[in-house]
C-alpha cells in the first residue's frame, strides 16, 4: 500500500524562522543518530519517520557515520526516501554533515577539502537523492586550515547538492572566524548546531549570542541530556537503556547523586504544568530567543508522541523560569 501523508499534518507543528533566512524549521526535529541503523529493525524506524511526518516533522537530521554500521543510516533513511516519501521531498528537510571518522586512513576524518568533498557524494549516493538541504561541517578540526574546510563547504552548495552550510561544535572563536569567511563568500552560514541542555549550558555564554548577532539559526542536539533529563534513571538504571550499553555514549556513572537530585526537583515543577520531566526539558531549551528547533531521538512512535506533547506547553511564568533557574544552580 503506498503511503499517504496525513493532510493535517502543519495543523499542530510550531515552526521558527532560521535565522535571517527564508527558511523556517519545526520546533522539534528528527535526528537519525541511533535506533535507525543496520542492526536496527527498518520497520520501527519507518514507522517513526511516518509518524514523524505526519504530525509536521519536516527536518530529519543525519550524518555520514550514523548507524551502525557508519552510513547505514543515510541508506535506511534513503531507501524511506525513494520508497515512501518520494511525492514529497519538496516537504522535507534532509540535512547530513561531515567531520567525525567515517573510513580507514588519512582521508577519512576531519575537515580536509579531500574528506568534505568525498562525503557529500557518498551521502548522497547512500540517500539516493540529488542533493541536501543542508550540510554541516560536523566539528572544527585542528589539523585542517579552516579556510579549506569552509571553501570545500561553499563549493558544496555552487555545485548544487546542497541548499545552506551548517557548522557544529565549533570553537566560539572559529565560529565567529567561519560566519565572517562565509557571508564574504557569499554562502552565509544558514544554522548552527550543539548540544544544549539543562545540564550542559556551555553554549550560553558566547555561541547563542553569537548566532543571533549573526543572523544564524540555532539547532540544540540532546536536548534531553540522552535521557538523563527524564524520568528514566530517578530510580536506578534499567536494563537495555544507554547507560547499561557498555558501548553508549552515556556511562553510567555520568548519573550521579546531584543529577538525580535536580532531576527530581524538575519533576515536581513538571508535574504542577502538567508534563513529563523529559517535556519540561524541552520546553525550556526552546524557550531560549536562539534556538530554532530541538532534535529529538525516538526508539518507538510512543517516545516521539510523549516528546511532541511538549508543543500543547511551551510557554513559562516568570516564577517558573526563577525556580528552575534556582534548581540548576544549586
Amino acid at each position: 500500500m503506498i503511503y499517504k501523508a496525513n493532510e493535517q499534518r502543519y495543523s499542530s507543528m510550531s515552526y521558527n524562522k532560521c535565522g535571517n533566512s527564508g527558511l523556517w524549521l519545526p520546533a522539534v526535529s528528527l535526528g537519525l543518530w541511533h535506533n535507525f541503523g543496520g542492526t536496527d529493525c527498518y520497520e520501527n524506524g519507518l514507522e517513526i519517520v511516518k509518524y514523524a511526518f505526519d504530525h509536521g516533522i519536516t527536518h530529519f537530521d543525519l550524518a555520514n557515520n550514523y548507524g551502525p554500521p557508519a552510513g547505514s543510516a543515510e541508506e535506511n533513511f534513503g531507501r524511506m526516501l525513494k520508497k515512501e516519501f518520494a511525492p514529497y521531498r519538496d516537504e522535507i528537510i534532509i540535512t547530513s554533515k561531515a567531520g567525525h571518522l567515517m573510513w580507514d586512513g588519512p582521508y577519512g576524518d576531519g575537515g580536509s577539502r579531500k574528506y568534505i568533498m568525498a562525503s557529500i557524494d557518498q551521502t548522497l549516493k547512500r540517500l539516493q537523492t540529488d542533493y541536501v538541504d543542508i550540510f554541516y561541517s560536523h566539528r572544527y578540526d585542528p589539523n585542517t586550515p579552516l579556510d579549506e574546510t569552509l571553501q570545500a563547504l561553499c563549493d558544496i552548495v555552487r555545485q548544487g547538492k546542497a541548499l545552506y552550510i551548517g557548522l557544529s561544535k565549533y570553537p566560539i572563536d572559529k565560529l565567529l572566524y567561519a560566519f565572517n569567511f562565509l557571508k564574504n563568500a557569499g554562502t552565509p552560514c544558514l544554522v548552527y548546531q550543539d548540544k544544549y541542555n539543562m545540564l550542559a549550558r556551555n553554549v550560553e555564554e558566547h555561541h547563542l549570542h553569537a548566532v543571533e548577532t549573526h543572523g544564524t539559526g540555532f539547532v540544540a542536539f540532546s536536548p534531553l541530556a540522552q535521557g538523563m533529563l527524564t524520568d528514566k534513571y530517578l530510580h536506578g538504571i534499567p536494563k537495555g537503556s544507554r547507560a547499561e550499553r557498555p558501548e553508549g555514549f552515556l556511562k553510567a556513572e555520568q548519573i550521579t547523586d546531584k543529577v538525580i537530585t535536580t532531576v527530581t526537583r524538575l519533576q515536581e515543577i513538571a508535574q504542577k504544568r502538567g508534563q513529563s520531566t523529559g517535556q519540561l526539558a524541552l520546553a525550556w531549551v526552546l524557550h531560549h530567543t536562539a534556538v530554532t528547533s530541538v532534535i529529538i531521538g525516538a526508539r518507538d512512535v510512543e517516545q516521539l508522541k510523549e516528546n511532541m506533547e511538549t508543543l500543547n506547553h511551551l510557554s513559562f511564568t516568570d516564577d517558573e523560569i526563577k525556580k528552575i533557574e534556582e534548581i540548576l544552580q544549586a
